[in-house]
């Protein structure tokens, strides 16, 4: 990178980092995608920022994408051009904004994979005195039974579920509270867990679910010790949160295909999100042919 080009990003990023106030991570990663850009533009026999219009980024974004560069990453990579070009317009370095009107390639929107029910059964049927185990079993009921995120599943606190009335208050997205239900088996799950806990949490914790030192479990925490307790129970296949949101989803829309009732349940503002839960295998589709048209239906033996 030209050193008047490395000035500018390190201008753009100490106003990122001064006045937007993004995180260190965030950070990186816009100079990441800048680098990665400038690399090909250099390729390209681009001289610098300044030099950049439109036909040459869409250039730079067709040999990323043929290198490899998912449409995902690519995305992300234009929205990092499209806020440098307007720091650099305030700032009176360039006139125009190449990344407005250029898009990335379409992403492939790849579907979770879900867990059947002889799986789920492996998974939450087993039995531990083991405080922590029992822990975990109530985290993964709680997730199947009311398809909670990972991130409202660790922000629950002890007063959140009711188990008289079956019900959990959950706070998603944007701060947007909802009540969904519980089932049975996630309350039995919950009660044995809160026996154990209160002998583990610290006296001013009010998390519902805690690690072994008594504080609040952390997003991470719980994704290692679902994909533990997948591996012990001879799951096919990782376990994580989503996959048991995922798995809640299907099996709702399966058995009762109401697509606004499970919107609400897993606290999707639009209903276009909840749409690609409607997923089904194709064997599930096939069965359902076969038994409903009226040129499918197979002869019944004779």
């Amino acid at each position: 990178m030209h050193a008047g080009d490395e000035r500018l990003l390190s201008a753009f990023l100490r106003y990122l980092q001064g006045e937007r106030q993004l995180s260190p991570h965030t950070l990186k990663n816009y100079r990441r995608d800048l680098e990665r850009l400038d690399e090909q533009l250099q390729l390209l026999g681009l001289a610098g920022w300044r030099e950049l219009d439109e036909r040459r980024l869409r250039r730079a974004v067709a040999q990323l994408h043929g290198n490899g560069l998912s449409g995902r990453s690519l995305a992300r990579l234009l929205s990092a051009v499209r806020s440098f070009y307007r720091f650099l317009s305030r700032e009176g370095e360039v006139t125009q904004n190449p990344a407005l009107a250029v898009q990335a390639p379409k992403a492939s929107r790849r579907l979770p994979q879900t867990l059947d029910v002889d799986q789920l059964d492996s998974l939450l049927d087993q039995h531990s005195d083991d405080p922590l185990v029992i822990r975990d079993l109530a985290m993964m009921e709680l997730l199947y039974s009311s398809g909670l995120r990972v991130s409202e599943l660790a922000s629950l606190d002890l007063t959140d579920p009711d188990l008289r009335d079956g019900s959990v208050r959950v706070t998603g997205k944007g701060n947007k509270v909802r009540e969904v239900p519980i089932g049975r088996k996630a309350v039995e799950a919950l009660m044995r867990w809160i026996r154990e806990r209160n002998a583990i949490a610290l006296l001013d914790e009010s998390a519902l679910f805690v690690g072994k030192k008594g504080r609040r479990l952390g997003v991470r925490s719980i994704e290692q010790r679902l994909k533990l307790q997948g591996e012990q129970a001879g799951v096919n296949g990782r376990v994580y949160p989503h996959r048991l949101r995922h798995s809640f989803a299907s099996h709702m829309l399966e058995s009762s295909a109401d697509l606004r009732a499970v919107q609400e349940l897993l606290g999707h503002a639009d209903i276009a999100t909840t749409q690609i839960y409607t997923h089904l295998d194709f064997q599930h589709l096939m069965e359902v042919y076969e038994q409903s048209h009226p040129r499918a239906k197979r002869k019944k033996e004779p």
